[in-house]
C-alpha cells in the first residue's frame, strides 16, 4: 500500500514537473532597458537631488529667490499651457467615453474586472487626493470667498464663487487630468504588453534612432515631478497635522515640530516600502475611507444641515453654469506686460498651482489606477475614474466648505483670520465649532492627515520604483532611498520658506510638472495615434498578449524588442503534445 502511494506520488512529481508553468498576462511585449539606462535613471535623481540641497544649504536666500523667479516665469509664460492641457484632458476623456474606441477592453475580449465596482470606485478615491483635499477643502473656500474671477457675486457676496472654485479644482478637470494619463498607461500595459511605465507609453511616437535616449529622459522627469509632488503633500501633512495636534494637545505649530513630523512619518513609510507591509497598508487605506466617512457625516448631521443642504443646491448649480467659461479662463490681463512675480496672477496662486500638483501626482495616481482597472472597457474606465470620484470631492468639500463659510459668519470672520494665520490650521477651527462631536472629530482628523499621507508616500514609492525597474521588480533598497529623497526635499522646502512656507512648497510642485508636462502631452498623442491605427493585426496581438496558452513564447531580438514565436510542435505521443490536443 505504501509503495504504491509512493509510487503515485513520484510519477506525480514528474507529471507536474512536464507541465508548463502558468503564463502570466499580459504577456511582456516591450524592451528590457539596457543596464547602462536603468543605471542612470536611478542614481542620477537622487544625485540631483543631493546636490540641489547643497546649494541650499550653501547659500539659502538666493536659493529661494531662484526657485521664486522660475514659479514667476512659468506662471508668466505659460499659464496659457495648463489651461490648454486640461482642455485636452477633457476633451480626450469626452471622446474615449463616446466614441467606438470605448467598447475597446484592457486587457483584451475574454479579460474580467478583478475587483468590485464598489471596491475599484473605493481604491480610486483613495489614491487620488487625500492630503490635497484635506489641506484644501476649508482653506481655500474660505480664502477664495472675497474675491474670486468668472462667477457673478451674488446677495450672499463672492462666498458662492469660492466654495465653486473649489468644485472646478478638485472635482471633474483634476480627475479627467488622471484619467487620460491612467488610460495611456492602461492600453500600453494591458493590450500591448508593455511595462506599466511612461517610457513604453510613449517614446514609440518618436523615430527609432531617438527613443532609448528619449526612455531615459520620460523616466527621469517622471521620478523628477513625482519627487517634488511628493514633497509638495508631505510639507502639507507635516504642517497640517502639527495644526491638528495643535488644536487638542496645545503643542506649538512651529518649524522644529514640522522637521519632527516629517521625520516620523518618514521612518514610519521607509519601514513599509522596505519590507512590503501589504495587507497593513491595505488597512490603513481602509481605515482612511471609514474615518472620511464619519467625518463628513459627523458635520453633515451636526453642523448646519439645513444651511450644507441649500448650499449644495445652489452651488452645484452654479458649478455646472460656469464650468465652460472656468474652464477657459486664462487671466489675459496679466500677459499684457511682463509679470514681475508670479503673486500678481489669480492663476499663479490657485489654478496653476492645482494643475502643476495633478501633473506631478499623475505618474503614481495614474500607475496606480491602470494596475487595478483591467476587465474594464475604455468608456467604463473613463466614466469610473471621472464621473464617480468627482461627485464624491464636490460632496466632500460641500459639506466641509458650506460649514467653514457658516461658522465664519456666526463667529465674525474668526475662520478667516485663522486661515489668513496659519492655512493649515482652517479644517480644524471648523471642527472645533461643531457642537458636540467637535472634539472627537479634531482627532479623526488629525488620523486622517496622517494615515492619508503614509498610503500616498508608500504607493508612490512603488510607483517610482517600479519606472526603474520594469519589467524587474525593483528591490527594497531602492525605495528607501526615494522614501529618503522626498523628504529630505520636503525639508528644504519647508525650511527655506520662512513666514511664505506655503507658496515655497507649492513651488516644488510647479518646477517638477512644468516639464513633465510635455511627456504627457506627448503620450497623448501616442495613444490616440495607437487606436486611430488598430486594425486586425493589433486586435490579434491583444488577443495574443493576454492568452494564457503556453503554445508561444516570448524571444528577444537584437534591438531589444520582443516578440511572440510559436513553440516547436513536440514530438508526436509525448505529454506536451497531448496537453496541446487537449
Amino acid at each position: 500500500m505504501s509503495i504504491d502511494n509512493s509510487e503515485r506520488a513520484l510519477a506525480a512529481e514528474m507529471t507536474n514537473a512536464d507541465k508548463p508553468a502558468p503564463v502570466t498576462v499580459p504577456r511582456f511585449m516591450g524592451r528590457d532597458i539596457p543596464p547602462l539606462d536603468r543605471l542612470i535613471i536611478k542614481v542620477l535623481p537622487p544625485v540631483l537631488i543631493a546636490g540641489v540641497i547643497g546649494l541650499v544649504i550653501a547659500n539659502p536666500e538666493g536659493a529661494a529667490a531662484v526657485i521664486s523667479d522660475m514659479r514667476t516665469f512659468v506662471t508668466g509664460k505659460f499659464t496659457w499651457l495648463f489651461i490648454v492641457y486640461s482642455l485636452i484632458a477633457v476633451a480626450v476623456c469626452t471622446w474615449l467615453a463616446v466614441s467606438k474606441v470605448g467598447k475597446i477592453r484592457l486587457g483584451g475580449p475574454k479579460a474580467k474586472p478583478e475587483h468590485s465596482k464598489f471596491a475599484w470606485y473605493s481604491m480610486l478615491f483613495a489614491c487620488g487626493q487625500g492630503i490635497g483635499l484635506i489641506f484644501w477643502s476649508v482653506a481655500e473656500p474660505i480664502m477664495l470667498r472675497e474675491e474670486n474671477p468668472v462667477i457673478p457675486v451674488g446677495d450672499a457676496g463672492a462666498a458662492e464663487g469660492g466654495m465653486v472654485w473649489s468644485y472646478f479644482h478638485w472635482g471633474l478637470t483634476a480627475w479627467a487630468m488622471y484619467c487620460v494619463v491612467a488610460v495611456c498607461l492602461a492600453y500600453s500595459h494591458h493590450n500591448l504588453g508593455k511595462t506599466l511605465t511612461f517610457r513604453e507609453a510613449t517614446v514609440d511616437i518618436l523615430p527609432k534612432w531617438s527613443q532609448r535616449g528619449a526612455g531615459v529622459v520620460v523616466e527621469l522627469l517622471a521620478i523628477i515631478a513625482t519627487v517634488l509632488g511628493l514633497a509638495t503633500s508631505f510639507g502639507f501633512a507635516a504642517m497640517q497635522f502639527t495644526s491638528g495636534l495643535t488644536s487638542f494637545t496645545g503643542l506649538l505649530s512651529s518649524p522644529v515640530t514640522w522637521l519632527i513630523v516629517v521625520l516620523a512619518l518618514g521612518t514610519l513609510t521607509a519601514i513599509s516600502a522596505f519590507f512590503g507591509i501589504n495587507k497593513g497598508m491595505r488597512r490603513i487605506s481602509e481605515t482612511n475611507s471609514i474615518l472620511s466617512i464619519v467625518l463628513v457625516v459627523a458635520v453633515f448631521i451636526f453642523g448646519p444641515t439645513l444651511f450644507i443642504i441649500s448650499n449644495l443646491t445652489q452651488t452645484f448649480g452654479s458649478f455646472f453654469t460656469n464650468f465652460i467659461p472656468m474652464s477657459f479662463w486664462t487671466d489675459v490681463s496679466t500677459t499684457a506686460e511682463p509679470l514681475e512675480s508670479w503673486q500678481d496672477s489669480w492663476n499663479g496662486w490657485w489654478t496653476v498651482f492645482i494643475w502643476c500638483w495633478v501633473i506631478a501626482f499623475s505618474p503614481f495616481v495614474a500607475g496606480f489606477i491602470a494596475r487595478i482597472s483591467r476587465g474594464r472597457t475604455i468608456r467604463e474606465f473613463v466614466i469610473g475614474v471621472t464621473v464617480i470620484p468627482s461627485l464624491i470631492v464636490m460632496i466632500w468639500i460641500g459639506v466641509l466648505g458650506s460649514s467653514a463659510i457658516f461658522y465664519d459668519d456666526k463667529s465674525a470672520g474668526g475662520i478667516s483670520s485663522a486661515v489668513a494665520e496659519e492655512t493649515s490650521s482652517g479644517m480644524f477651527v471648523m471642527l472645533q465649532s461643531v457642537p458636540i462631536v467637535g472634539g472627537l472629530l479634531l482627532v479623526v482628523a488629525t488620523i486622517l492627515v496622517a494615515t492619508y499621507y503614509v498610503t500616498s508616500l508608500d504607493s508612490g514609492t512603488y510607483a517610482l520604483a517600479e519606472f526603474v525597474s520594469a519589467p524587474k521588480k525593483p528591490g527594497p533598497l531602492f525605495r528607501v532611498v526615494l522614501v529618503i529623497s522626498i523628504a529630505a526635499v520636503t525639508v528644504v522646502l519647508l525650511t527655506m520658506g520662512g513666514t511664505s512656507v506655503v507658496d515655497t512648497v507649492q513651488t516644488g510642485t510647479i518646477i517638477g510638472a512644468f516639464p513633465f508636462s510635455f511627456v504627457i502631452l506627448l503620450m497623448i498623442a501616442n495613444l490616440i495615434r495607437r487606436l486611430v491605427k488598430r486594425d486586425k493585426a493589433i486586435k490579434r496581438l491583444e488577443k495574443e498578449v493576454n492568452d494564457t496558452n503556453p503554445g508561444k513564447h516570448v524571444e528577444f531580438l537584437d534591438n531589444g524588442d520582443a516578440v511572440l514565436v510559436q513553440n516547436p510542435e513536440p514530438a508526436p505521443g509525448s505529454l506536451e503534445a497531448q496537453e496541446r490536443k487537449e
